[in-house]
């Protein structure tokens, strides 16, 4: 199979790449195989895609491991996709061993302790930073965990297929970004389909709120009586995420304010940004400006193509 990058293996300590693989990643610890002297051969890279971050991370460590004390210090606001793109790797995450070949893909979940293991052998990676809130708000918590992507499946060669695109032209990968999502969304439905815990609380609850947002009545009350739980319990399944279920919900109004500015804002007059706040579920015209330039830095005006 193809490599998608080639990236430089040269030699430097242990300590160094554990740095670079740090500032890139997040805290893993690398241990080198026992013959190298604390020399590793590799590099880590961080390039960008789309709005991913990518590491490409090359080396012939013994093995590369998070740990819970590491998760402490750095918790994960990410799951990583990984790509083996030459060499082999060993991956133990949430009680289960999977090996991957050259082509193979494994979703990592940065908040559960993982193992890595090259047996000294040299291993090239391509590592796609997917950010856990977003995750969880498009896909719920069947995304978590760890997960590996079966190439038996047709929808593996297809994510190939757009990682390669993206690789290719990274400057243009915002389209291919969303049809990527799309094909993560099939690939988890096929596995609840396939038996896989159906939808959680925390899932049902953000459909709920992509649903209603644009009804300013709705709020968290609301959302707890649907899904026939208490406030305080529904609060305990948005602690992942860690946001309240109202923060979720404003986020996801700002959203649709944003995206409405964004596409028809122009062909409206100045008093067309109030219309848009009221048609997206906010009823205080005061509060929607205050919290837009609080999400995103700019008024809505500045929002406006």
């Amino acid at each position: 199979m193809q490599q998608l990058v080639v990236p430089t293996h040269r030699p430097i300590p242990v300590e160094s790449m554990r740095s670079e693989l740090r500032r890139v990643c997040g805290v893993f610890d690398v241990e080198p195989s026992r013959a190298s002297n604390g020399i590793v051969c590799g590099d880590v890279s961080l390039r960008r895609m789309g709005s991913f971050d990518t590491a490409v991370v090359a080396l012939d460590a013994s093995h590369v491991a998070r740990s819970g004390h590491a998760i402490r210090q750095d918790p994960g606001e990410h799951l990583f996709l990984l790509l083996q793109d030459e060499g082999h790797c060993r991956i133990e995450q949430n009680g289960r061993s999977t090996a991957l070949a050259p082509g193979d893909m494994f979703l990592v979940d940065a908040v559960k302790p993982s193992c890595f293991t090259y047996d000294g052998q040299r291993s090239n990676q391509l590592s796609l930073h997917l950010r856990r809130d977003e995750m969880l708000h498009r896909f719920g918590d069947i995304c978590t965990g760890g997960i590996a992507i079966d190439r038996q499946d047709p929808l593996w060669l297809a994510m190939r297929a757009v990682i390669a695109k993206m690789v290719a032209a990274p400057t243009a990968s915002t389209p291919l970004q969303e049809a990527f999502f799309g094909l993560l969304g099939a690939y988890f439905h096929g596995l609840r389909e396939a038996g896989r815990p159906r939808e959680t609380v925390l899932s049902r609850a953000l459909a709920l709120i992509d649903r209603h947002a644009a009804d300013p009545d709705y709020g968290a009350s609301e959302l707890a009586f649907q899904l026939n739980v208490s406030e305080r319990t529904l609060q305990r399944h948005f602690e992942p995420l860690r946001e309240t279920p109202s923060r979720r919900l404003l986020k996801r109004r700002l959203e649709l304010a944003r995206g409405r500015l964004a596409t028809d804002g122009i062909a409206r007059p100045a008093s067309g940004i109030a219309a848009i706040a009221f048609e997206c579920g906010f009823n205080d015209l005061s509060y929607f400006y205050r919290e837009f330039r609080k999400q995103y830095g700019e008024t809505p005006g500045k929002s406006r193509h």
